[in-house]
């Protein structure tokens, strides 16, 4: 076999992804946020590309940075009512400022200070005593001391090292205050209000030697452990269920997060109408003045460098308007073929594939996924994610497909409506879903979406009282 050098031309067909292709891909898939983000980074790298913001107020900077804290000053008035109920108190200065108030010696101080920078936002002790003795040199016992001091303070179970002593913290605080609102009743000549001290001291009980099968519901284990009827462990439950397992988060200060609809569905003389929200979408135009001063430079690397901004301008441009188009279409075919879900509501949803939308539209699956990633539906039945319009098709016997939401919803209100005496299991549920619904589905199906739904099993769900 001979070996030359040489040159050869080859016709080959390939698939090649593209800068620009590439680009269009992602904008499909971007959120609204994402997409202004990532707008104001390209208005950075090209000067030809203007992002305007609908909702802001533009400022010209030749104005000064004066005019500028006057519009800031004037926002804040106008929205001053927003502020009414906002306050930085945390939970750490809440406790620094009882222990203010508390008349203790300096070592308890230092401890306590200490402590309260390892209290985590739920209320929990993060640091070890052992470790908080060594700190700060100090004995054991003093440091021991000191923590029950901190865990004297308000709210009631802070400081505490685990979920079991969080609740017996505010159990042995109800027994308390209770013992004292009883003997002031008494003093007064007053009616003592009823109060079950009884089953305060059986979930004391409960909870300091059996956590473990109290915390798994083990109520037959437990009545037998406890010499008790069942009935007594069942209301030592419910009274534990009134404690709080996380004390300190009420002093969370999240902001509450605002859901902003890229499709809406309106319904009008009859009829439901689909249309773009664009009202927080900020506005692209083209910098035609310093495109026309650059110009008017004879130079050949300005002109390449316009050149080839403009057809990145040109590029974004074109991808939005890809973007809104396959987003409209896909929009529109979801409300097509999901009339019943728009009118009354998820428990009508019928089973639905992206597979099914892109050949239909024929379009590449992907495509589909890529087009409702994020983004969210505004209906006269509720703000939606429009993946969960896209469900798996389960049989019935009246040889038709219902989707998996609508099984749920069916499972949800069965169990919603059982004897809690004697819940249903999970074939049970099978079992009528067949016999009233027409619903087909295994056991497994049953426990799966049981569990997804967050309702315990039968067992757990189970009243003895």
């Amino acid at each position: 076999m001979e070996f030359n050098a040489g040159l050869f031309q080859k016709q080959t067909l390939k698939l090649a992804m593209t800068q620009e292709l590439t680009q269009a891909i992602a904008l499909l898939q971007y959120s609204a946020h994402e997409l202004a983000a990532f707008l104001e980074e390209k208005a950075i790298e090209n000067p030809l590309i203007q992002v305007d913001f609908k909702n802001i107020r533009s400022i010209d900077p030749c104005v000064g940075i004066r005019n500028k804290a006057s519009t800031v000053r004037e926002r804040d008035q106008k929205n001053w009512i927003e502020q009414i109920g906002e306050t930085s108190d945390t939970l750490h200065d809440h406790l620094l400022f009882q222990l203010n108030t508390l008349k203790i010696t300096a070592n308890q101080r230092r401890v306590i200070v200490l402590l309260i920078k390892h209290i985590d936002e739920n209320g929990y002790l993060g640091a070890g005593i052992e470790e908080t003795a060594q700190k700060l040199g100090l004995g054991l016992d003093e440091v021991e001391n000191s923590l029950n001091i901190l865990q004297g303070m308000e709210p009631a179970g802070v400081g505490a090292r685990s979920l079991q002593e969080c609740l017996l913290l505010q159990l042995e605080r109800r027994e308390y205050h209770q013992h004292r609102q009883r003997s002031s009743e008494r003093r007064n000549g007053s009616i003592i209000r009823e109060y079950p001290q009884g089953i305060m001291d059986l979930a004391a009980s409960i909870l300091t030697e059996h956590f473990i099968l109290f915390a798994e519901k083990r109520w037959k284990s437990l009545a037998k452990l406890m010499k008790t009827d069942i009935k007594e462990i069942q209301k030592a439950f419910d009274f534990v269920q009134c404690l709080d397992p996380r004390p300190g988060a009420a002093f969370q200060k999240d902001r509450a997060l605002y859901v902003v609809p890229d499709v809406v569905v309106r319904r009008e003389h009859g009829t439901l109408t689909v249309g773009l929200f664009d009202d927080t979408m900020p506005r692209i135009t083209f910098n035609e003045g310093y495109y026309s001063r650059l110009a008017s430079y004879q130079d050949s690397e300005v002109a390449r460098f316009l050149q080839e901004k403009q057809s990145d301008y040109q590029w974004i441009i074109k991808s939005l308007e890809q973007r809104r188009e396959t987003l409209m279409r896909v929009a529109l075919k979801i409300v097509e073929k999901q009339p019943h879900f728009f009118e009354q509501g998820p428990s009508l949803q019928h089973p639905m594939t992206m597979k099914e939308i892109a050949e239909e539209l024929g379009i590449h699956e992907s495509t589909v996924s890529r087009a409702v990633r994020e983004k969210y539906i505004q209906t006269p039945v509720g703000t939606y994610e429009l993946k969960s319009f896209f469900t798996s098709s389960l049989s019935t016997t009246e040889q038709d497909q219902t989707s998996s939401s609508h099984v749920k919803v069916a499972i949800g209100q069965l169990i919603k409506m059982e004897d809690k005496k004697k819940p249903m299991s999970d074939q049970n549920i099978v079992q009528v879903l067949a016999a009233k619904s027409g619903i087909v589905i295994s056991r497994r199906t049953v426990a799966k979406y049981r569990e997804q739904l967050g309702i315990p099993s039968s067992s757990k769900r189970k009243r003895f009282d």
